[in-house]
């Protein structure tokens, strides 16, 4: 296995990254939410039907 930020082998106390520096790195870019889910935008979303009225 590589490390996700700098393609360099693993070390076992920095797994699944290779130093604590690119571990840094990439709870740096968490933290910054350099990393996004891409939410569906309001024209993409389906159209729901409005909730039953309680009686």
């Amino acid at each position: 296995m590589s490390c996700p930020i700098c393609a360099k082998p693993t070390a076992a106390d920095y797994r699944p990254f290779c130093s604590r520096r690119c571990a840094d790195i990439d709870l740096g870019r968490w933290l910054t939410e350099s990393y996004r889910i891409p939410a569906p935008t309001e024209e993409e979303e389906p159209e729901d039907d409005p909730p039953p009225k309680a009686h």
